[in-house]
């Protein structure tokens, strides 16, 4: 048989789109072609191929004209997934393996020049994308991209650790592969605990507020205050993500190849620095990858010092925050990547960061100031929940202060919140669309009047306004209140101050 077609994938965003790998066997020259808008690491797998079939004792048709075509044409395919389908199309084109029980798999795997398979990225989304085909194939991959795939129920994922191992189960008596077993689900233990920080009664109650209701949040103050220290146990706070949830973050994780089983079931904590570019935190490049709000799905993305990112890069954030999604469009095709993520974000009231502190005097100007809170855009700051300051504690307060709660205490009351909510409407309320408020957060008469007065006030837009009553609606869900009532709107606004030196 001088022609033979193996299963594969290639990573298209968070799809894994199906390849065709045809490989053909002709007289003539002898040549090694691959087809099919490859990238250079693709072309590059001749080569592995050719030394890995030799080392490992395997003919290769050095005598012959090979033709390698990846389908459809006009998908790019990157990486070194296409070494092992690759090898096997020549197996099978040149008889040394059986191609009817080849049939019954979609592969993926990087060969090294000795034969020995290594991992590829994305293995959790070719595993999705298949379940969801539902095309009654099984999963070939590597040992450590194997486990990982396993994390899917419902699909047969088979595990090799060299060439050979594949080769002598693809025989027509062959005995089989192995099937690869899924790693420990170990839940998340370990994070740093609320109860460090001692004092900021206000800003660790925006906190739990924030984690009930999945909101997003800004907190400004001087250096030393905690802000940072805060962020970092917002995860802690977090209700546990079930499994499927688990799997969406997981695998985002896999296709930048950052999934580790250890931190399965955990909530992700991304902390890009503030350096970082608009395409970093979106998405992009060629292929597109996903960016720092992808691979904080389900989780949290903190931005330190926020005033110091690119006004480019924040400004991308705009429309993510809303939809929960983004879309990568480019010349030649589109990529869409998930992006829930949990905003939580910290800066320094001023350029010395003392502005309000009463235990140093602050050096700006008013124009300096007004210039560094000037780098977050009106339209940014207004689609963010909670804006609050963090205080200064002087040293000798501090000292004296005793532990806060501990975060178990904390994560409870906001688990039987975001249960509330859930149970309510299907959703978190920071996710809560703008028609369905008035079904879900009820009013009392005097905390309507309240909102519309402070509403009218502060010169809200109307998104602010729906922001302010969400937040309303997860304080009265911490409260076990069916409506809102005027307790609650108070201290939503409370928890949406302007930045310091404005009006709200």
């Amino acid at each position: 048989m001088s022609l033979a077609t193996v299963h594969s994938r290639a990573l298209d965003g968070l799809a894994a789109a199906p390849v065709t790998v045809e490989v053909h066997l002709a007289n003539g020259l002898p040549s090694f072609t691959v087809v099919g808008l490859a990238d250079t690491e693709v072309k590059e797998a001749r080569e592995r191929v050719r030394a890995a079939l030799q080392n490992s004792g395997l003919g290769f048709p050095a005598n012959k004209r090979i033709t390698v075509n990846l389908a459809p044409a006009d998908l790019p395919k990157e990486g070194g997934r296409f070494d092992l389908p690759m090898a096997l199309g020549l197996l099978a084109a040149n008889g040394q393996i059986d191609a009817t029980r080849l049939a019954r798999f979609e592969c993926a795997g990087e060969l090294s020049l000795a034969g020995e398979l290594r991992p590829v990225r994305g293995a959790l989304a070719m595993a999705l994308a298949l379940r969801r085909a539902d095309a009654g194939r099984e999963l070939l991959l590597p040992e450590a991209s194997a486990a990982e795939a396993a994390l899917v129920d419902g699909l047969s994922v088979r595990q090799a650790a060299h060439l050979l191992d594949v080769v002598a189960a693809l025989q027509p008596e062959g005995e089989g592969l192995a099937r690869a077993a899924a790693l420990p689900r170990e839940r998340q233990a370990g994070l740093p605990d609320l109860a460090d920080i001692k004092g900021q009664a206000g800003p660790k109650r925006a906190l739990e507020i924030a984690a009930a209701g999945g909101h997003s949040l800004l907190m400004v103050g001087p250096p030393g205050t905690g802000k940072s220290m805060l962020a970092q146990r917002l995860a802690g706070l977090l209700p546990a993500l079930d499994d499927e949830a688990a799997l969406e973050s997981a695998a985002v994780l896999s296709l930048a190849g950052q999934f580790d089983i250890s931190r399965w079931g955990q909530r992700p904590l991304r902390a890009p620095h503030h350096s970082a570019s608009s395409v970093a935190l979106v998405g992009g490049g060629s292929p597109p990858r996903p960016g720092e709000i992808s691979l904080a799905q389900h989780g949290v993305l903190f931005l330190d010092e926020i005033p110091e990112f690119p006004r480019a890069a924040l400004e991308a954030l705009r429309e993510p925050l809303e939809t929960g999604r983004i879309l990568i469009s480019r010349a030649a095709r589109q990529a869409e990547f998930p992006a829930r993520f949990q905003l939580v974000a910290a800066m320094n009231p001023c350029p010395c960061g003392h502005l309000g502190n009463p235990l140093r005097a602050c050096r700006c100007s008013p124009d300096q100031v007004a210039r560094y809170q000037g780098r977050l855009s009106g339209p940014f700051l207004d689609r963010l929940d909670l804006l609050i300051e963090v205080p200064v504690i002087p040293p000798r307060e501090l000292q004296d202060l005793a532990p806060g709660e501990p975060s178990a205490v904390v994560a409870q009351r906001v688990a039987q919140a975001r249960e509330r909510a859930v149970a309510r409407q299907g959703v978190a309320n920071a996710q809560l669309q703008a028609q369905d408020l008035a079904t879900h957060a009820e009013l009392e008469p005097a905390a309507k009047a309240l909102l519309e007065r402070s509403a009218e006030k502060l010169g809200w837009s109307a998104r602010s306004f729906h922001r302010v009553l969400r937040v309303a609606r997860t304080i009265a869900d911490l409260d076990g209140a069916a409506r809102i009532g005027s307790g609650h709107v108070a201290e939503a606004i409370q928890l949406r101050r302007g930045l310091p030196g404005q009006a709200g």
